[in-house]
């Protein structure tokens, strides 16, 4: 019969000892480090989940302001990762203009893309763009609505890594369902019943890979648009907005 040595462990009992201590040791690191990759995930989740929600909320505002007329500005690609325009003209109180430029409460909101330089890569940001009464009258006296829809350097990024932005003008059908608006099935101009905004957003870690602007059109690590709500990489979000048309 072996007989255990009276001074402690023998040097292959240390051994294993401390194997299995190390073994013990890397799997505690590797859950803490699984339980830090998923609470930041999750809080990055939460944070897009806010901003994206505020900037729906402000959109819902300008849209249930809306004035209807040929004014109006749907457009976009119909392809990858649409990069839609919205604009269109809309009431506004006297507190949401500059003093100096309110003559009334008819105003003009646009909002798309557009690469902002964030340090040394670009991020792509939802802008909105507000343009006063006065700008907005002198605009329509003149016939040059159009302008008031184009990017100014004083419009401000609502949202930031927004892959994709689709601005989709509804009417509702007989049925109740909800149906595409065109301006050929719309003579008299009405304008549309709603309007379906679409955010595509980037998580922080994936917006950390996009190196330069062709990066966000195209780069492997978006995947493709009709797999956007499966991505891990992608957070989706989707509304429907009344569209007021009351002059």
């Amino acid at each position: 019969m072996r007989v255990r040595s009276p001074h402690g462990f023998t040097l292959v009992e240390m051994m294993v000892s401390m194997g299995i201590g190390t073994i013990v040791l890397l799997l505690a690191v590797t859950s803490l480090r699984s339980t830090g990759d998923g609470y930041n995930q999750s809080t990055n989740s939460m944070a897009a989940e806010r901003e994206a929600r505020a900037v729906l909320t402000i959109a819902a505002e300008d849209l249930s302001k809306a004035v209807t007329g040929r004014e109006m500005v749907f457009g976009g690609g119909d392809t990858g990762w649409r990069k839609d325009r919205l604009g269109f003209l809309c009431l506004q109180p006297a507190d949401a203009q500059s003093a100096d430029d309110r003559v009334g409460d008819l105003c003009a909101v646009v909002y798309y893309l557009k690469d902002l330089q964030m340090g040394r890569d670009p991020v792509r940001c939802l802008m909105r763009g507000f343009r006063d009464s006065k700008e907005t009258f002198d605009a329509l006296r003149a016939g040059t609505v159009a302008s008031l829809y184009e990017p100014a350097e004083v419009d401000e990024p609502v949202a930031f890594g927004v892959l994709g932005f689709e601005a989709d003008p509804l009417l509702r059908e007989t049925g109740g369902e909800w149906g595409a608006w065109t301006r050929a099935a719309d003579p008299e101009w009405d304008g549309p019943d709603a309007v379906r905004l679409r955010l595509v957003v980037a998580r922080r870690e994936l917006m950390g890979k996009l190196r330069n602007a062709g990066d966000w059109d195209s780069s492997p690590l978006l995947g493709n648009p009709e797999d956007a709500e499966d991505s891990p990489d992608l957070e989706v979000y989707e509304v429907v907005n009344a569209f007021s048309h009351e002059s």
